[in-house]
C-alpha cells in the first residue's frame, strides 16, 4: 500500500518540519510549522500582500499644543480663549499658561479700586440727589400752587397773570407758623416784605438804622434775599431758585446777617 501523505513540510530552508495542521502567513502565503508561523520567525517578504488586504486608518488626531506636551486626542479639545488645541490634561486655561488668561490683580491694587469706585458712586449719588432734591422741590410747588390759588391772601389789583404765590414761613415766635400770601412778581423783595409784614401783622422797623431788619429768606440756602431785586429774577433761577408755589421764610436780621442758619427749621 501506498504511503498517503498527510500535512506538509516547513518552507524554512533549514527546517523541513512535517507538521499534519501547518500555518499558511497571511503576508507571503508560505506555509511554516508552528514554530516559524510568524512573520518574524519566517523573515516573511510579504511579496503576497495584496493593496487592498490592509485598510488605511483615517482617523485624525489633534497634537496638543502645550510646550514639549505630545499627547494627541480622537477628538478636538479647543480653548474658546486662545483657540488652540489640547490634550484633556492641559484644557484648561490655567493648566495650559493661555495667553488669554487674566492676570489676577495684587489684592492691595484691588483693594483700592473698590475703594475708588465706592468714593465715586458716593459723588455720583450726592450729584443725583441734589438734582432729584430741585426737581422734587419744582414739583411740590406745583403741586402746592392749586392749594395756595385757594387760600392765599394779596393785593386783589394785582393782575392773575403777575400773581406768584408763596407759603410764608413766619419769624419764630409768631402767633402763627405760616400763611400763604400771592405778590405781584414786578415787586421788588423790599415791597414784598413790608407787604407780607402788614398781612400777617408783623413788625417791621425795616426804615429803621440800629433795629433788626425783617428778611426774606430763601427756604433751603438761608440765602437772605437782597432788598432791592425784583422777585421775578428768582422764579425758576438757575442757582438759587424760588418756585411758584414754593415756600420763603420771613425772619428778623441783624444789619450784617446776610444769611438764615437754620431755614429748613421753619419748614419742619
Amino acid at each position: 500500500m501506498a504511503e498517503l501523505e498527510l500535512g506538509q513540510h516547513c518552507q524554512v530552508e533549514h527546517c523541513g518540519q512535517l507538521d499534519f495542521l501547518p500555518f499558511v502567513c497571511d503576508g507571503c502565503s508560505g506555509v511554516f510549522c508552528l514554530e516559524h508561523r510568524s512573520r518574524a520567525a519566517h523573515g516573511c517578504s510579504e511579496v503576497n500582500l495584496k493593496s487592498g488586504d490592509v485598510k488605511p486608518d483615517h482617523h485624525t488626531s489633534y497634537l496638543c499644543s502645550y510646550k514639549d506636551c505630545e499627547r494627541k486626542e480622537l477628538v478636538p479639545v479647543l480653548c474658546s480663549y486662545c483657540e488652540k488645541h489640547f490634550c484633556l490634561r492641559h484644557r484648561h486655561q490655567s493648566d495650559h499658561e493661555c495667553e488669554k488668561l487674566e492676570t489676577p490683580k495684587p489684592r492691595m491694587a484691588a483693594t483700592q479700586q473698590l475703594i475708588k469706585d465706592i468714593v465715586d458712586s458716593k459723588k455720583e449719588a450726592r450729584v443725583n440727589k441734589r438734582c432729584r432734591g430741585a426737581k422734587s422741590s419744582e414739583t411740590a410747588a406745583k403741586v402746592a400752587l392749586m392749594k395756595l390759588k385757594m387760600h392765599a391772601c394779596g393785593d386783589k389789583s394785582v393782575p392773575q397773570t403777575e400773581r406768584i404765590y408763596f407759603q410764608v414761613f413766619l419769624p419764630k415766635g409768631s402767633k402763627e407758623k405760616s400763611k400763604p400770601m400771592f405778590f405781584c412778581n414786578n415787586w421788588s423783595i423790599g415791597k414784598v416784605i413790608d407787604f407780607a409784614a402788614s398781612m400777617a401783622n408783623l413788625k417791621n422797623d425795616n426804615n429803621k438804622t440800629t433795629a433788626k431788619k425783617l428778611r426774606l429768606c430763601h427756604p433751603s440756602s438761608g440765602e437772605a434775599l437782597p432788598l432791592d431785586h425784583i422777585l421775578t429774577s428768582y422764579i425758576n433761577h438757575e442757582e438759587s431758585a424760588l418756585y411758584n408755589g414754593g415756600n420763603v421764610v420771613l425772619e428778623y436780621l441783624d444789619n450784617e446777617v446776610q444769611l438764615l442758619e437754620d431755614a429748613n427749621s421753619y419748614l419742619e
